[in-house]
């Protein structure tokens, strides 16, 4: 599985919810389907005020964003219990969510899905960083390096819920431990 991710970083404030992840009226998109899947990406962070983040997740006719990694502050995905918030981001193309603290129901969304890492870090990423700064997240090593300076940040171990999130998420996982039949 893939341990280092590289890429251009998009960066949020505190208690970004549900609703800016994936607003209500795309909740009509099936993600088991693949042409939904892919449209719900597009309408990623697209909640987001604009007068707040000029810089959009996804831009406008893509389906995919530039955006590999998210930095968030606290309480990143608070809100509606919508398994389409961390869906709609891996869809965009996603991979892992750097943050303060998360809502549990987000965080634990995020590892049944398997559509991303949430990290969490003791350090405020979302004031230290800029949406666009290029960052390497590497998970084994539990540290995040900023391109531009060097700069080294850590985040806390992702523990037993890594490899399920390595699987593609808990019904993965059970079929790769034998829980339940393949």
């Amino acid at each position: 599985m893939q341990s280092v991710f590289h890429g251009p970083v998009y960066v949020v404030k505190d208690n970004i919810d549900t609703d800016q992840i994936i607003p209500a009226q795309y909740l009509t998109l099936v993600p088991t389907i693949a042409d939904e899947y892919e449209k719900l990406g597009s309408y990623a962070m697209c909640g987001l005020p604009d007068s707040l983040y000029p810089t959009r997740f996804v831009e406008s006719g893509q389906l995919d964003s530039r955006f590999p990694i998210i930095v968030g502050g606290r309480n990143f995905g608070c809100g509606s219990s919508r398994e389409h918030a961390p869906i709609a981001l891996g869809s965009a193309g996603t991979r892992i969510v750097i943050a303060e603290s998360f809502a549990r129901i987000f965080f634990r969304n995020s590892v049944a899905t398997g559509e991303l890492y949430p990290c969490e870090c003791t350090d405020r990423l979302c004031e230290a960083l800029e949406t666009g700064e290029t960052i390497s997240v590497d998970i084994d090593a539990c540290t995040i390096t900023q391109a531009g300076t060097g700069k080294v940040f850590s985040f806390k171990p992702l523990g037993e819920v890594r490899p399920v999130v390595d699987a593609g998420g808990l019904f993965n996982f059970a079929r790769k431990a034998g829980m339940i039949p393949a």
